[in-house]
C-alpha cells in the first residue's frame, strides 16, 4: 500500500471530499480540487487499484429497517491458538449483525459492534456465537444509549 508520503495535495483533497460525499460526480470533485474531471478519474482508479479507497458505499439509518438497539460485547477467549482465533473470526465475519469486529489486545480479546433489532435478537444471538462456542470464555455486554459519534472517515491532514 502506498505510504502517506506518496500521495500528493490533490490526492488529500480528493480524499477528503469523497470522504464527505462519495455521490459527487468527477466533474464536481474536480471543481472543489481543482483537477479535471479526467485527472479525477485517474487519481481515483489509481487511489482505488492501491487499497487506499477501499469501497463505496451507502451509510443507512439502522433504525429505519427495524434495527433500534446497538450492543458492544467484549469476548474472552479460553485459547490463544491460531486455528480457534480465525474459526472465531469467521463467525463473526458471517454474522450480519455484526457490523465491526476487532481483534484486540488487553483483558478482551474481541470487540463487536453489532446492529440488532431488539434483546430477544440478541440474546439468541449470544447462544450461537458466544455459549455454543467452547472457545468462548466469557463476554459483556454493552448497549448503546445514544450514538454520540460513529463513522469511518480517516482524519486527512
Amino acid at each position: 500500500m502506498t505510504a502517506k508520503r506518496d500521495l500528493d495535495v490533490f490526492d488529500l483533497k480528493l480524499l477528503s471530499e469523497v470522504q464527505k460525499n462519495a455521490q459527487l460526480s468527477q466533474g464536481e470533485l474536480g471543481a472543489k480540487v481543482n483537477l479535471s474531471a479526467a485527472a479525477v478519474n485517474r487519481r481515483l482508479k489509481r487511489l482505488a487499484d492501491e487499497g487506499i479507497i477501499k469501497k463505496y458505499v451507502a451509510v443507512i439509518a439502522p433504525e429505519a429497517l427495524g434495527y433500534a438497539l446497538n450492543i458492544v460485547a467484549q469476548v474472552e477467549v479460553e485459547r490463544e491458538r491460531i486455528d480457534l482465533l480465525d474459526a472465531m473470526k469467521k463467525v463473526f465475519e458471517a454474522c450480519p449483525q455484526v457490523q465491526q469486529c476487532y481483534w484486540v489486545t488487553g483483558e478482551w480479546d474481541f470487540v463487536l459492534m453489532l446492529a440488532v433489532r431488539d434483546m430477544e435478537q440478541y440474546n439468541e444471538l449470544t447462544r450461537q456465537m458466544f455459549f455454543k462456542n467452547n472457545n468462548v470464555k466469557r463476554f459483556k455486554t454493552l448497549v448503546v444509549l445514544k450514538h454520540v459519534k460513529s463513522g469511518l472517515e480517516v482524519p486527512i491532514d
